[in-house]
């Protein structure tokens, strides 16, 4: 037997009906009744009585409903003050509340079908209730308080197990009805009871002592003055009472007449459903013939459609297994990738070549400090100061775009549309200044130690390697943060369960190795600052264009990594450059790692771009490469000679340590990353900012501003660092 039973909820068409009935009786110029009988209710709603007591509701009807109790615990039964009629018939009530007498406006209670075993004693304090129905109950006696009901007229206590009647019920003088089971009766005997209510009641007053009198001949008692009686004062009395009666005689009627009709409504109903009945039969009777066939092609329908969604679940299935292959291959990439950076990082730390490089690099420092007399003869101090020049004047361009659009941006939240016009006209004449200041700034340059080590020192940094390689493995770890981060968000997304343990080690180590970047990163910094006041302190001796001859070397000096790519390049496509007279653009070729069988592909548009402005040279080049490419494609033997001499991979392999600056990232793009991952916090922008030391790439700049703990794992944050990505 189970412990605990759930309880039924009402129907769909039960809650509809309540309300329905709720709503009706809130309506402007509804009647003083609320009807939500048949609604399967278990206890009367809070909502009902709130609508009593606001818009004094005068009938309550709630019967054929499940209710055990009239007064819920969160509500008080005074609500129901104004009520005269109450019908409950047909519910599960098994007791009234104690203070039912409270309601001393109620003249009409119906209490018939329930499962009442005694009234409460309070009952006798309804002075006016006109109408007592407890038929069908279980009742063994009534209370003696029964004889406060003075305005009772009509009492039916039958199918209960009452047996005798109080003598009290003598004192209840306009008692005209009292309907009860004779047959079962010992007191009165069965024989009074049959004769009827007068009987009864004659009885009952004998019993008691008192005088009879009938109903009909009953009077409400006058206002005494002095002991005297008033034969008018009575009349009015008679007359007011009679008015009032028949005033609610109107209403039961009119009630009577609404429950006949609805019985009415009901017995159509019934008819219209008996005849739909008889003529569903003989639809039925005529499609039996029928019935086989079309069960069998609702059989055949059903398999195929369970066929179908059994081949779509599998599909389903496939796609999840598949997807979830993507996700853990793309996890082992990215942990074999963290690992490998890891260990990368680990063996440059451990190793002696760069100890060995940097005293190579201490020694090129040095000599780059030493000036020759050669070099001085050689300086082209035009040419140096023009690229000094272009190297200040982008760094200042550049500072100053910055500024016109910070100051354009702070001004477009104040003045949005007057200041536009003005700043635009600012930047127009800040370029025109800068376009007639560019003449002096080569004399300057040539004049003004300060500004040739101001941009000595820019190309300084952009030139050296070691700063180059830390910023390719900071930008490298970068990328893969960023796409650990989104596969982070990714498998939350899923709802997956997998072991975020790993990713987030991965992570961690991540951001521990980019910590540690960028600290190297500033302090190589330092150290080229150092170099750089070294040198300035030899440029004291007076040495003559000092600075225009340290840029100029670096100017000439070759990247390590593009003398690579040169070394790597075809000797046919470095002799085709020869022998056009155009070595000069063996770098960019190089620089693009462009082979022979690509440069037969490509056009004159292509080679413009990647700087030959030369028409002439384009189609010569052009030519010439289909010309050997055709002569290697019709003898196979001179084709094998020249692929014997040509190096068998057309990218250079340099040592880990000196990875060339071009170097992308390997960590390729997720698949189902379109697009780049957006901020968690306003979900507009682009996520830019890494927080340390968890790692995620989550928030954009401007949000980044007001976190002090990262947003994903509540950790907090140390340090920002700014993703630039790269067009």
């Amino acid at each position: 037997m189970p412990l605990f039973f759930r309880k039924k909820k009402p129907s769909e068409d039960a809650r509809k009906r309540l309300e329905y009935q709720m709503c009706l009786a809130k309506e402007a110029g509804a009647d003083d009744v609320l009807d939500i009988s048949k609604c399967e209710l278990l206890e009367v709603p809070y909502g009902a009585f709130a609508t009593c007591k606001v818009l004094q509701k005068k009938v309550l009807i709630i019967h054929t409903n499940n209710l055990t109790s009239l007064v819920p615990k969160s509500c008080n039964l005074l609500s129901l003050i104004t009520v005269k009629v109450l019908d409950l018939h047909d519910n599960q009530l098994a007791s009234l509340p104690t203070d039912i007498g409270q309601l001393t406006s109620l003249q009409v209670l119906n209490l018939e079908r329930n499962l009442l075993k005694c009234l409460p004693q309070s009952i006798g304090d309804l002075a006016q209730l006109q109408v007592l129905n407890v038929k069908g109950n279980k009742l063994r006696e009534l209370p003696a308080t029964v004889s406060g009901l003075r305005s009772l007229r009509t009492l039916n206590v039958s199918e209960n197990l009452l047996q005798e009647l109080p003598r009290v019920l003598a004192h209840i003088r306009t008692l005209e009805t009292l309907t009860l089971d004779a047959s079962s009766m010992t007191y009165p005997s069965p024989d009074i009871c049959s004769a009827g209510t007068e009987s009864i009641q004659q009885f009952l007053c004998k019993e008691c002592g008192i005088a009879y009198y009938p109903p009909s001949e009953y009077m409400l008692p006058a206002l005494e003055s002095d002991g005297e009686t008033s034969v008018d004062g009575v009349d009015r009395t008679v007359h007011k009472y009679l008015e009032e009666e028949s005033k609610w005689q109107n209403k039961f009627s009119d009630y009577e007449k609404r429950k006949e009709k609805k019985m009415q409504e009901k017995l159509e109903f019934e008819r219209r459903l008996n005849m739909g009945q008889r003529e569903h039969a003989l639809l039925v009777q005529q499609i039996n013939n029928q019935k086989d066939e079309i069960l069998q092609t609702v059989r055949e329908d059903q398999m195929r459609l369970e066929e179908g969604l059994t081949k779509h679940q599998r599909h389903l299935e496939e796609e999840r297994l598949k997807l979830l292959q993507q996700l853990k291959q793309a996890e082992q990439g990215i942990a074999s990738r963290i690992q490998k950076l890891i260990e990368d990082n680990q063996r440059q730390k451990q190793s002696s070549d760069i100890l060995k490089s940097l005293e190579n690099e201490r020694i090129r420092m040095e000599q780059l400090m030493a000036i020759t007399q050669e070099e001085t003869e050689h300086l082209r101090r035009r040419e140096v100061a023009s690229a000094m020049q272009q190297m200040l004047a982008e760094s200042y361009k550049n500072k100053l775009i910055h500024m016109t659009y910070e100051s354009r941006r702070q001004d477009l939240v104040s003045q949005a549309c007057s200041s536009l016009a003005e700043m635009d006209q600012k930047f127009q004449q800040i370029l025109a200044w800068q376009q007639m200041d560019q003449n002096k700034a080569v004399s300057q340059i040539l004049q003004q130690s300060e500004m040739q080590k101001a941009a000595f020192e820019a190309l300084q940094v952009k030139k050296d390697l070691m700063h180059r390689q830390i910023r390719n493995q900071i930008k490298l770890i970068e990328t893969e943060l960023l796409q650990l981060t989104q596969l982070e968000l990714k498998r939350q997304e899923l709802d997956t369960e997998t072991l975020q343990g790993v990713i987030m080690e991965q992570r961690q180590a991540l951001g521990y190795l980019l910590q540690q970047l960028l600290k190297e990163k500033k302090q190589r910094e330092e150290e080229l600052q150092q170099i750089l006041l070294e040198m300035e302190a030899k440029s004291e001796t007076k040495q003559e264009n000092y600075w225009l001859i340290q840029y100029q070397r670096l100017l000439n000096q070759k990247p390590l990594s593009l003398k690579l790519q040169e070394e790597g390049l075809e000797k046919q496509l470095v002799n085709l450059l020869i022998e056009l007279s155009a070595e000069q653009y063996v770098p960019v070729f190089a620089h693009h790692r462009i082979s022979l069988e690509v440069l037969s592909t490509m056009t004159a548009r292509d080679l413009e771009k990647m700087g030959i402005a030369e028409t002439g040279l384009q189609r010569a080049i052009l030519r010439r490469a289909q010309e050997i490419l055709a002569v290697a494609k019709t003898i196979p033997e001179l084709l094998r000679t020249v692929d014997a001499e040509v190096p068998a991979a057309t990218q250079p392999s340099a040592p880990e340590e000196e990875a060339p600056s071009s170097v992308v990232p390997t960590a390729p793009l997720l698949q189902w990353d379109e697009k780049k991952s957006e901020c968690v916090v306003c979900m507009e922008q682009e996520a830019q900012m890494i927080f340390l030391p968890c790692g995620h790439v989550c928030c954009c700049q401007t949000c980044c501003k007001r976190l002090q703990s990262c947003p994903l794992c509540r950790g907090d944050i140390t340090q920002h660092v700014r993703i630039f990505y790269s067009s």
